[in-house]
């Protein structure tokens, strides 16, 4: 048995395992957020069993405060695009599924609600227009070839490690200007400001309080030199010299520094990462990928439903509202699942398979909708594009040689490491 067909294989028998698991459990003991179902890639019967028989589910089975579940396309869409009644500021518990912890309400421009959010939002646009994102381009390409022309061949590598990160790396330090040399920091504060504390990435709460405050005092470094010098064309400049952000105090600062910071590294870095895997998962969309090249342009979307990165988004009920037949009250949390309203068989044509020429890729939820429709999509979308155009260009393989390693945690779906070989 080669390593392909055990993976496969290894991959068929665990989720057969969560079936049976899944649908012998009585939904009331269902907690679809628990961490582990997504370390372990087994989430996917849960969240069909509460589309098709409870899509508005209450969870009261877990060791945080109770939410609910919206797991179905359009009732997210409701969600997501009716601000007036779910909020998303910080001072209601924030974007996740866990109240954001004592000590790190940091406001930022995606918690919070109007009139507060467009002024803020607004100060960052300008990085992502049609006109700056095509000179990005340029700069990324040269990156792109650069770390794939230094990638061993023939040799086993960790694809997460020496690509998706470094490349998303590079992009964050140039939007930020931050100091080259150093900018593996924004990948660690990334990492340690999404992190849950059973997931290794901090060994406790002081090692986590001690970098974000190195973070902290960096990052309040580089904005008093941008606040004191002529403007430049980067985030930090831009939010210093525009009125709407310019007199911030430091928590909102540092909010929406965070915010910028996971923003581009988690959700980029992530795709990347899990567009290697499924096609190796789909050796069948891969041939046909190579064998027309222009399919990138419907794969990159296809392959940010089929990932999607972030999974999900909580917002507030600011008063008792119907969803789906159920009362949600006043106060209560709701949960988008973006990851299962991605899977929706209502909406989108056999959601489980990865499809790179699909009819109409761009029907996902990754980026979600309404006032905090994700900023930086398109920047994604073209780094994707640009490191596909690259490698299919360099290499007739890229093999994953093992299992990935998923990132514990049902906010951030992504991957520790992928083992990969190229030829």
């Amino acid at each position: 048995m080669n390593i392909q067909t055990k993976i496969a294989t290894d991959k068929a028998a665990l989720q057969r395992a969560a079936r049976e698991e899944a649908y012998a459990m009585p939904l009331k003991d269902f907690h679809p957020g628990a961490p582990r179902l997504f370390q372990d890639d087994t989430l996917w019967p849960y969240f069909e069993r509460l589309r098709k028989e409870e899509p508005v589910h209450y969870c009261t089975n877990a060791r945080i405060e109770p939410y609910w579940s919206v797991t179905k396309y359009n009732d997210i869409m409701h969600v997501d695009t009716n601000a007036a009644i779910f909020s998303s500021d910080v001072k209601h518990g924030g974007i996740a599924i866990r109240d954001v912890p004592e000590g790190y309400d940091w406001p930022s421009f995606i918690a919070m609600d109007e009139p507060h959010h467009a002024p803020q939002r607004k100060t960052v646009s300008p990085m992502f227009t049609p006109t700056h994102l095509d000179e990005l381009a340029v700069l990324i390409r040269q990156r792109v070839r650069k770390v794939l022309d230094g990638l061993p061949r023939n040799e086993t590598f960790n694809f997460v490690e020496r690509v998706s990160i470094e490349l998303t790396t590079q992009m964050l330090a140039t939007l930020f200007d931050f100091p080259w040399d150093e900018r593996r920091k924004l990948t660690r504060w990334s990492d340690v400001s999404t992190a849950l504390p059973k997931s290794g990435v901090v060994s406790s709460p002081e090692e986590r309080r001690r970098e974000m405050d190195e973070c902290r005092a960096y990052f309040e470094k580089l904005w008093n030199e941008r606040v004191n010098a002529e403007p430049r064309n980067d985030l930090l400049s831009m939010m210093a010299h525009n009125d709407a952000t310019r007199y911030m105090d430091g928590d909102t600062l540092m909010g929406n520094i965070i915010l910028l910071i996971v923003g581009g590294n988690d959700t980029t870095r992530n795709t990347m990462t899990g567009s290697v895997l499924a096609l190796n998962e789909n050796p069948e969309q891969f041939d046909k990928l190579r064998a027309n090249p222009k399919l990138i342009d419907s794969m990159v979307p296809e392959v940010i439903r089929w990932q999607t990165p972030l999974a999900h988004m909580r917002r507030t009920a600011l008063e008792d509202t119907e969803l789906g037949g159920k009362t949600i009250r006043k106060g209560d949390r709701a949960v988008m699942w973006y990851v299962s309203g991605n899977r929706d068989e209502e909406v989108i044509e056999t959601p489980n398979d990865f499809i790179i020429d699909r009819a109409r890729p761009r029907t996902h939820l990754s980026f979600g909708f309404g006032i905090h429709r994700c900023v930086g999509m398109r920047l994604a979308e073209l780094q994707l594009r640009i490191v596909w155009e690259e490698m299919l260009g360099r290499f007739d393989k890229i093999e994953v040689v093992g299992e990935p390693k998923r990132v514990y945690s049902s906010f951030i779906k992504g991957y520790e490491s992928l083992p990969v070989r190229l030829s």
